[in-house]
């Protein structure tokens, strides 16, 4: 009997999926945990292993499309096998008899015994439906609704849609001519208010944005609406955490069967910084501030498609070794995109490595909800002054993005200072 694939529930908040590649296609021979397709979320795009073993029969989503989980994606069984038939809807029942309702004012009459339940529409342009929250926030703000893109299951316009949307065109100059946004005198009817203009087409060889990198679009944008952000950079030696590399990478090579690399020295200079200064391991939610009791650093991993951050959970337990060994882990399967979504939740922290390219220094934008996030800029010999003498030194500039909401810049120097005391006064753990 043939097999259903369903779309997976990716973690506990996460209530559909894009599927961004089929590995194998109709008539291919599938085994049991063989991987099967790759499915992107908001999140992480991971490969989904089969369920059962047998033929690819039937894909009915096909790359690109986004559904909820637990819906039927393909199905396996035996090659030529007949697949289910999608089960028909019951008879209809006979309506029973009613009696037809007064409408209230205002409100539209109830409709005739028999007749099917219709959900809100949009005004115009038809699209899913709406629910009558946006649609009040529609009518209060004058928003044309076919100018937003909805994030919802189908398309659907959110809540949180239309409060990005009125969020967006806040930055906009009242003169300029929005479409969706009516500028109009208090007192005036909307049809006096001057005609949306014309959507722009894209230009010749536009390319649409992929999921992970519209996610990555939004999420850096809502955080530069949200936090308050100021950087402040501190230039640290590195004499003694290089010298300790230098003289310790053969031997951890052959031991760990890993390269030891300088992420696991920030790990840790993090760790130390954040329990001196808790305050950087903080989340700013509404009107409340959460001091958090676990250290879960996030370290910037590059992919093709963008940039995902894999979480070290508890990072302040850890040894040198341990999170040698999880750093490298969780950057491999992040190229192989064979992440969970619980490798990339729950981080309180986050380092980025922009100098691996040869970044200098750099303002990263703070990963939401945190209160901080640390820059590496490449590790690069240079003349310094040390006592009354010129020296050659690997220095690196470190930049702290921090929300000001959250801390002032005393606090984040106060971070910075322990990060750079750990990493210069590095002693063999």
């Amino acid at each position: 009997m043939a097999t259903e694939i369903t779309m997976p529930q990716l973690g506990e908040s996460v209530v559909e999926g894009t599927v961004g590649k089929w590995l194998k296609k109709e008539g291919d021979k599938v085994a049991k945990y063989e991987p099967l397709l790759e499915v992107i979320t908001e999140k992480v795009t991971t490969e989904v292993p089969s369920a059962a073993e047998g033929v690819l029969l039937k894909i009915l989503v096909p790359e690109g499309q986004t559904v909820k989980a637990g819906t039927i994606i393909a199905w396996i069984g035996e090659s030529g096998e007949k697949i289910p038939e999608a089960p028909t809807a019951p008879p209809e029942a006979k309506p029973a008899e009613a009696k037809p309702t007064e409408a209230k004012p205002g409100a539209e009459a109830a409709p005739p015994p028999g007749a099917k339940p219709t959900a809100p529409k949009r005004e115009e342009g038809g699209g899913p439906p709406i629910s009558p929250v946006v649609a009040k926030m529609a009518a209060e703000h004058n928003i044309d609704l076919n100018q937003i893109m909805g994030t919802g299951e189908g398309g659907r316009i959110t809540k949180k849609d239309v409060e990005k949307y009125l969020e967006t065109m806040k930055a906009v100059q009242p003169e300029e001519q929005i479409p969706g946004l009516f500028f109009r005198e208090p007192g005036k009817p909307l049809e006096e208010a001057p005609p949306a203009a014309k959507p722009i087409a894209p230009a010749p060889g536009a390319q649409a944005l992929s999921p992970m990198r519209r996610a990555i679009a939004e999420h850096m944008v809502r955080s530069k609406h949200t936090a308050a952000h100021v950087t402040t950079v501190f230039e640290v030696d590195l004499s003694r955490v290089v010298a300790y590399r230098e003289a310790n990478k053969d031997s951890f090579q052959a031991r760990e069967g890993i390269a030891l690399t300088y992420t696991p020295f920030f790990v840790l200079a993090s760790v130390a910084g954040l329990k001196a200064v808790p305050l950087v391991n903080s989340s700013l939610t509404e009107d409340k501030l959460v001091l958090h009791r676990d250290v879960n650093i996030g370290v910037a991993v590059a992919i093709s498609d963008g940039l995902i951050v894999p979480v070290i959970k508890k990072a302040d337990e850890k040894s040198l070794s341990k999170i040698a060994q999880e750093v490298n882990d969780l950057a491999n399967r992040a190229r192989q995109n064979k992440l969970k979504p619980d490798d990339v939740s729950g981080g309180t922290f986050t380092i980025t490595n922009h100098g691996v390219a040869g970044s200098l220094f750099a303002t990263p934008i703070i990963n939401q909800p945190q209160a901080a996030i640390l820059g590496v800029g490449m590790i690069q010999k240079r003349a310094v002054v040390v006592g009354d003498a010129i020296t050659i030194r690997p220095m690196v500039y470190l930049s702290l993005t921090f929300d000001h909401r959250i801390m002032d810049g005393a606090i984040a120097d106060q971070f910075l200072a322990k990060v750079k005391e750990y990493l210069e006064g590095f002693s063999a753990p």
